[in-house]
């Protein structure tokens, strides 16, 4: 079933498209968000500086793009079986592009001391973490034309969350049992920001296990 057999022609047109838009708004933000951490373990301070100004202008256009889609699906007489679904998915993706947004400005705000040894490893947290969101796109994508892709293409999302969550309770490990010199509200710092990446992932999540339940209901 296509888009197309549920929204009238002209309506499935511009939801698309707009969310298509939105989608580019998250895959351009990862790339944003992966820099900005670069640059701040790195101490490109001019470069994280930029990443954070395109981080604020991509928040501020995905935002109009959401309440696009918002005023399509709820205009007059445009009472549809999945708009309760399609509105889900958005606050989902949503609440990705608002953890992307957070934790680069709480790298700003805070300034976490991140020992050399564990630059590498956060760089790597950062990637998985977004590796898991770009692997939610296709599915996403396919939801709106071919809806029998929808587990296929959300499958490795999983894997990512999996490798994400591997990665960032060994860098806790690390901190806690092998870094002595480290003060305990340090360590406790290095740990909070392991866990809100990690949480990235965990977001990705909830799009895979949405966009599911939304491709069983389009196949009934």
């Amino acid at each position: 079933m296509a888009i197309t057999d549920i929204f009238s022609r002209k309506r499935a047109a511009l939801l698309t498209q707009n969310i298509d838009a939105l989608l580019n708004n998250i895959d351009e933000a990862l790339l944003v968000f992966k820099g900005g951490v670069k640059d701040y373990l790195y101490g490109e301070d001019a470069g994280f500086a930029e990443n954070l100004a395109k981080m604020a202008k991509i928040e501020t256009d995905a935002g109009a793009r959401i309440r696009e889609i918002e005023s399509t699906l709820y205009s007059r007489g445009y009472l549809i079986r999945s708009r309760g679904d399609i509105m889900r998915l958005l606050e989902r993706l949503d609440h990705i592009l608002s953890i992307i947004s957070v934790d680069l400005v709480q790298f700003e705000i805070e300034a976490p001391n991140v020992p050399k040894d564990l630059r590498r490893e956060f760089v790597k947290l950062s990637e998985l973490a977004s590796l898991a969101v770009e692997s939610c796109i296709p599915g996403t994508k396919a939801y709106f034309t071919e809806p029998h892709n929808v587990a296929e293409t959300t499958a490795q999302v999983y894997f990512y969350d999996k490798e994400a969550v591997k990665l960032s309770q060994s860098i806790k490990r690390t901190v806690f049992h092998q870094m002595d010199n480290l003060k305990l509200s340090e360590k406790f710092h290095l740990r909070y920001f392991a866990l809100h990446i990690e949480d990235l992932a965990n977001a990705a999540v909830k799009v895979a296990e949405q966009l599911s339940v939304m491709a069983i209901k389009r196949a009934l």
